[in-house]
């Protein structure tokens, strides 16, 4: 199931890991396998993941996941048709380090990120 938990400075104030540990503790029943945390280099965004572990049982399944150490996601959810875009994916040039549909996710961001390419995905 996962549980996913966040939070966003606006103002001056930094995110603390010590908030964002509470709250994964808190969904604690929801994910026993692995938990993890990530704060922007700015601290103004954190991030909070507790692991249910279903498709990638491995550690490269954790979570917050890093892709291109550009982007950064929490997910709680399936994609059911991430094999077939991991496949497009890689067909086009991505290589991935886990099995997840969460790390397709990053890399068809990676690709799609603007609109002028999103008929493309839907097309597939």
């Amino acid at each position: 199931m996962c549980g996913i938990a966040g939070k966003i400075s606006f103002t001056n104030k930094s995110v603390q890991k010590r908030n964002l540990v509470r709250m994964t503790d808190a969904i604690a029943h929801r994910g026993p396998d692995d938990e993890g945390h990530y704060i922007s280099p700015n601290q103004h965004v954190g991030l909070g993941h507790r692991r249910l572990s279903i498709i990638d049982l491995s550690s490269q399944g954790h979570q917050p996941m890093s892709y291109l150490d550009r982007y950064q996601i929490v997910f709680n959810g399936e994609i059911y048709n991430f094999q077939e875009k991991r496949r497009l994916l890689k067909r086009n040039g991505y290589t991935f380090k886990s099995k997840t549909d969460t790390e397709v996710i990053l890399a068809l961001y990676d690709k799609f990120r603007s609109e002028e390419h999103t008929s493309e995905l839907q097309s597939h």
